[in-house]
């Protein structure tokens, strides 16, 4: 299973369009509330329930863990930074886009690999910082921010599926 995690004020493009295209392309994946409620509240006033709340997940069954940016509140959850650390020391499945990259590096999680993120959170990705539109490096996936989230989903599903899986949603997914 697949997890992506929302707190109130995430970007809902990220959030949504990500969702999306991983169902689309038959990808488990479970949205996560980190909030009191199932209902997220978005940047931009867009309301999304989430399938389970955190605190009812057994995670030992976790693929990849997916953060979309809106801040930095999904840093401030004690327990997901601790997941997302013990998730990344057994070398599992992390994406991060927007600012969301922001918090990895905070954990040390980016240490060894290279990253990208939003405008103005370089800082915290440290010498991982090497700008870009979507990096791909060893168990890590980051992209830069909202107008990415496309690609962003579909180096996910590349990376779960294979490049042919992800040319596939892509060609249905257009309009």
């Amino acid at each position: 299973m697949n997890y992506l995690f929302l707190d109130n004020g995430f970007e809902e493009i990220e959030a949504v369009t990500t969702i999306d295209l991983l169902r689309r392309a038959g990808i488990e994946l479970t949205t996560v509330s980190m909030t009191d409620s199932k209902e997220v509240h978005g940047a931009h006033g867009i309301d999304v329930k989430a399938d389970v709340m955190f605190e009812t997940v057994d995670f030992s069954d976790a693929g990849m863990l997916i953060l979309p940016g809106g801040g930095l509140m999904l840093g401030e959850h004690e327990n997901l930074c601790r997941l997302l650390v013990e998730h990344n020391n057994e070398g599992k499945l992390i994406s991060a886009i927007c600012a969301a990259p922001a918090i990895l590096g905070k954990l040390g999680i980016l240490e060894g690999k290279q990253a990208t993120c939003y405008p103005g959170f370089e800082s915290a990705l440290g010498e991982s910082y090497i700008g870009g539109l979507v990096v791909v490096s060893k168990n890590l996936i980051t992209a830069k921010g909202p107008g990415l989230s496309s690609d962003f989903a579909f180096s996910i599903i590349e990376r779960l599926l294979g490049e042919e899986a992800a040319e596939q949603v892509y060609d249905t997914a257009q309009y």
